[in-house]
C-alpha cells in the first residue's frame, strides 16, 4: 500500500469513528466474536456482500451507503450486548439474526418492517435509533453540531433536536422523545 492508499484509509477510519462512534473494522471484529459468526455470515445478516464488508472493514470504503444497513449494525450491537448479559441465549441469537436479515429498517417512516418483540409499536429506543440513523446517514455528527449552532439563535428547539438526535447519547435522545410526547 503506498502513502496516499494509507492516507485514504486512514481518512476512512477517521470518518468511521466519527459516524459510527469507531473504526468499523474494530465494530464489525467485536460482532464476529461476540456473536459467535465468520465474516460471511456477518455479511449475510446485514445484508452486504463479503467484498464491501471487507471493505469497509479495511477502510478502503468509509460509509454504509444504506440506512437499513446501518439499522441492522445497530440491531446486531444491541443483540449482542444482550448475549453479553445473559438475557439472550445463543439460540435464541441465532433466531433473532435471522429476523434481524430480514428486516427492511425504516419501519416507523414508512410503517413497514420491524416492530418490536412482542409484535406491537415500535418501542420507544427503536424510533429513536432509526432517527439517529436516519440523521448520521447524512451528515456527520461535528456537522450536524455545526448546523445546529447555526439554527440556534433562531429556531433554538430545531437546534436541540439536531444535537441530542445528531450527535448525543441514546439514553439522552429516549429522554428528549418521551418528554416530547403528547
Amino acid at each position: 500500500m503506498d502513502a496516499a492508499q494509507q492516507e485514504a484509509t486512514a481518512r476512512a477510519r477517521e470518518l468511521q469513528r466519527s459516524w459510527y462512534g469507531e473504526p468499523l473494522g474494530a465494530l464489525f471484529r467485536r460482532l464476529i466474536d461476540d456473536l459467535g459468526l465468520n465474516q460471511a455470515r456477518l455479511a449475510a445478516v446485514l445484508g452486504l456482500s463479503a467484498p464491501m464488508l471487507s471493505q469497509l472493514m479495511s477502510g478502503q470504503r468509509a460509509k454504509i451507503g444504506n440506512p437499513a444497513v446501518v439499522q441492522r449494525v445497530q440491531a446486531l450491537q444491541e443483540l449482542a450486548g444482550q448475549v453479553a448479559d445473559g438475557s439472550v441465549s445463543a439460540g435464541e441469537a441465532t433466531d433473532r439474526m435471522e429476523e434481524i436479515k430480514k428486516s427492511q429498517g425504516g419501519s416507523v417512516l414508512t410503517g413497514t418492517g420491524q416492530t418490536s418483540t412482542t409484535g406491537g409499536a415500535p418501542t420507544v429506543r427503536r424510533v429513536v435509533r432509526e432517527i439517529q440513523s436516519l440523521l448520521r446517514s447524512v451528515a456527520a455528527a461535528g456537522d450536524i453540531i455545526d448546523a445546529a449552532d447555526s439554527l440556534a439563535p433562531t429556531h433554538p428547539e430545531l437546534a436541540e433536536f439536531l444535537k441530542v438526535y445528531g450527535a448525543g447519547r441514546t439514553a439522552d435522545a429516549v429522554a428528549h422523545y418521551e418528554g416530547h410526547q403528547s
